[in-house]
């Protein structure tokens, strides 16, 4: 079977999304104020990066730009904040009608893996990232969801 990388179509279908994304989060009013004090140059790309490798393409991320630690650090410390989570899922789901059309597997797929790492893995920490253990790896994802190592 293939993997959901694979189906979304590989990495250059992550970079689109990445892009799609992005500019939507920016956008926000809500979810752009993280954005505000400026992002990495390679955003885009690290980004899709990560997903791609999520989701069972290549070690792209975690190769070159390193760990799951490292992104949860990135997201941690800043306390709850439920409302920017669900508005950034809102933009993912727009960005995948962007980049569209997918089928509705796959689409679903998608959703329920950005909606599972935002509201898990990126809020666990709210209080400090220095709670954030060393060595995580990126937390794989398959058509039948969070797969365990």
């Amino acid at each position: 079977m293939e993997t959901v990388y694979e189906a979304a179509g590989g990495s250059e279908f992550f970079v689109k999304l990445a892009a799609a994304w992005h500019a939507r989060v920016v956008a926000d009013e809500v979810v752009g104020h993280a954005f505000r004090h400026g992002v990495h140059p390679e955003h885009t790309q690290r980004l899709a990066a990560y997903w791609s490798e999520a989701l069972g393409g290549p070690q792209l991320y975690s190769g070159v730009y390193g760990d799951e630690s490292s992104v949860v650090r990135m997201h941690s410390g800043n306390g709850p904040h439920t409302d920017m989570d669900r508005r950034a899922i809102d933009c993912f789901d727009q960005a995948l009608a962007d980049v569209g059309p997918l089928d509705a597997r796959l689409h679903g797929v998608l959703h329920d893996y950005f909606a599972w790492t935002t509201s898990n893995s990126m809020a666990r920490y709210e209080h400090s990232a220095d709670d954030v253990p060393a060595g995580l790896l990126i937390p794989a994802w398959s058509w039948d969801g969070l797969e365990t190592r």
